[in-house]
């Protein structure tokens, strides 16, 4: 069978984290919140320094509230969840997570702001 046209010859493989606000996320006092909003803005910043995660941000104006915002890690899916993890808003119960793997086409995504290679080269495999 002939390979479909429409697929890319290969990808670019990177590990995404989005984040969302559970249903029974705990009500907490405005104190508590921005302590803890602070907390993890921190987190997130610290993790951006340290080359883990190359960039993220929050969404705003989507069809599901409960979706807060996304990460692009340089690091496999597993890690990324285990990094997520230490995030005080997500220990706190206030933010869950979802890792992933994201496929592009290869070289159609650039990260201008890291030093270091981000995602991995993959190709679809024939059917």
């Amino acid at each position: 069978m002939a390979r479909d046209p429409n697929i890319p010859d290969a990808f670019d493989v990177y590990t995404v984290v989005v984040l969302r606000r559970p249903a029974d996320a705990p009500d907490l006092p405005d104190e508590e919140l921005e302590a803890l909003q602070a907390g993890h803005l921190a987190y997130r910043a610290e993790l951006g320094r340290s080359g883990m995660v190359v960039v993220n941000g929050p969404f705003d104006e989507q069809s599901d509230p409960s979706y807060r915002g996304m990460s692009i890690y340089a690091c496999d899916a597993a890690e990324a969840a285990r990094l997520s993890d230490g995030d005080p808003s997500v220990m706190a119960g206030r933010l869950t997570y979802d890792a992933m793997e994201w496929w592009v086409r290869a070289g159609s995504l650039g990260f201008p702001l890291t030093d270091r290679p981000v995602g991995h080269r993959r190709s679809m495999p024939d059917q």
